[in-house]
């Protein structure tokens, strides 16, 4: 929805009614119904095979297929708080099959390697649907694919390019241009004027549900998990520490023996985990390897979820087949049903603080809660007297080019993955499998992609960075007002390889 539409919105006065009395946490982890008691923190050092840091998705996908992989190999997880309470648990619940964020991201950046990125993130949701279902993982999750709304008439020709571009790469039977008169058969809304269905490609789910049941998986294959251990440092048996070791070493060193020579030591306030091979997922959170960390700029977003709905205003909406919506807005919203029959409404608004800081205060922000539901009342309007029961927010890790990056350090003893900007859903799954390839020193297929072996460009230090994303967000506002024309700054990012949106 554009500036434009502001003018459909509800009074502030009516916003405020329907966000009275909310609770200020998350929809998802405010269940203590299902959620796990926490595990015991570090007590003192330990040894390992592989430690992993980090337990959001990322983390815990690495340590399950590890074991996978290998049942004999001890594995270690460290999590500073809880298992999923930062970005895996805060989500929306989309769970994509895209590796790039979205095909069209992927076509402009790698387009000879577009049509075997498709089968590879195809192959990796059937792959987190199966380890739901063989884990036995009470995740709400439905295949139901999910629709990219126009709600401005130029995107309508955007949506149309789009849907003619996937099926010259063979993807036409999974994606569906819908009319206004199609769309709205779908989901009945007067804002929306064409729509591009992606039918098979896109899951809903609890992600909070999915961390808590991915982290039952590994305990019950054998990690061990600490749970208020932050990791502090990382050093080498050579003492380097940060980013050091990334190239050279003895043979030793390389094959990880030798020792503390071919260890990997990692940190924390209650002891020290001296590990053979580490993989780092800490995300947005600053990276142990410092040299990674102008790579990232962490991303405030926001969601709001409604009370459950009657039968009445379900009926209104018309929307059976309970697909993931998203309008194609530069600042644009996603929405979807829960299985209890709420809807999320989250984005427009994605906020960057100076010097990449990340704080509790940032989680809730008032002027954008009453924004979003002035623009979930302008889309709904027959949902008029809705009121929501949960408003937070939390951090993307934003890289460049909006698709994950991964890398090794440390003479390949450390592997990396970072740099999901909001599809890390799905493509963490993905990602656990590059780090475990190249912790192995094996050529696989995902290992040989463009995607893998080369990064994004790093962003600049402050104050530039907090000026440049500053401007980009101007002039994207700007270009939703203008039929999505971009300007000269806009051009600019797009030539240099970091064409942002949000």
């Amino acid at each position: 929805m554009t500036e434009g539409a502001e003018a459909m919105t509800p009074d502030g006065a009516a916003a405020v009614r329907a966000l009275a009395g909310a609770r200020p946490v998350p929809y998802w982890l405010d269940d203590p119904e299902h959620r796990p008691e926490p595990l015991p923190a570090l007590s003192g050092g330990t040894r390992c095979d592989l430690l992993v840091v980090g337990g959001g998705y990322s983390g815990l996908w690495t340590a399950l297929i590890a074991k996978e992989r290998d049942p004999s190999r001890d594995v270690v997880l460290l999590e500073g708080k809880e298992t999923g309470w930062a970005a895996s648990g805060r989500n929306g619940g989309f769970c994509d099959a895209s590796l790039t964020h979205g095909f069209a991201n992927g076509l402009a950046r790698w387009p000879d390697e577009i049509e075997t990125l498709e089968r590879l993130g195809l192959a990796n949701l059937d792959a987190i649907e199966e380890a739901v279902a063989r884990h036995g993982i009470d995740c709400d999750f439905e295949r139901t694919g999910e629709i990219d709304l126009a709600t401005e008439p130029h995107q309508v020709a955007e949506l149309r390019e789009a849907a003619e571009e996937a099926a010259r790469h063979g993807l036409g039977e999974r994606v569906t241009f819908l009319d206004r008169a199609a769309v709205r058969e779908q989901v009945d809304s007067p804002a929306f004027l064409a729509g591009l269905w992606f039918r098979h490609s896109v899951a809903m789910l609890h992600p909070a549900k999915l961390a808590w049941g991915l982290k039952r998986a590994c305990l019950e294959a054998g990690v061990r998990i600490y749970e208020h251990t932050p990791a502090r440092g990382l050093t080498d048996g050579r003492g380097g520490e940060g980013g050091a070791g990334e190239k050279g070493g003895s043979v030793a060193e390389k094959s990880g023996k030798g020792g503390s020579a071919g260890a990997v030591i990692v940190s924390t306030p209650h002891g020290r985990v001296r590990a053979r091979q580490a993989a780092l997922a800490t995300n947005a959170f600053p990276s142990l390897l410092r040299r990674l960390r102008p790579y990232i700029v962490p991303i405030y977003d926001y969601a709001l979820m409604t009370e459950p709905l009657s039968e009445e205003q379900l009926a209104s909406l018309g929307w059976q087949g309970r697909q993931g919506l998203a309008d194609s807005a530069n600042h644009f919203h996603y929405f979807r049903l829960t299985a209890d029959d709420r809807i999320l409404w989250g984005g427009y608004d994605a906020l960057y603080h100076y010097g990449s800081r990340i704080a509790a205060e940032y989680d809730q922000r008032p002027e954008t809660f009453r924004k979003l539901a002035g623009h979930f009342f302008a889309t709904f309007p027959q949902l008029k007297g809705v009121r929501f029961s949960h408003t937070w927010g939390g951090v993307i890790d934003t890289c460049s080019r909006f698709s994950p990056f991964f890398g090794t350090a440390h003479g390949g003893r450390v592997a990396y993955a970072a740099g999901y900007t909001g599809l890390g859903v799905g493509a963490t799954r993905f990602g656990a499998e590059v780090m475990l390839d190249l912790l192995s020193g094996e050529s696989t297929e995902r290992t040989e992609l463009e995607l893998v072996r080369k990064k994004p460009l790093p962003f600049p230090p402050e104050p530039v960075r907090w000026a440049g994303i500053a401007m980009t967000q101007w002039s994207l506002t700007r270009a939703d007002a203008r039929g999505g024309r971009r300007n000269l700054w806009l051009k600019a990012m797009d030539a240099a390889g970091m064409g942002f949106d949000t």
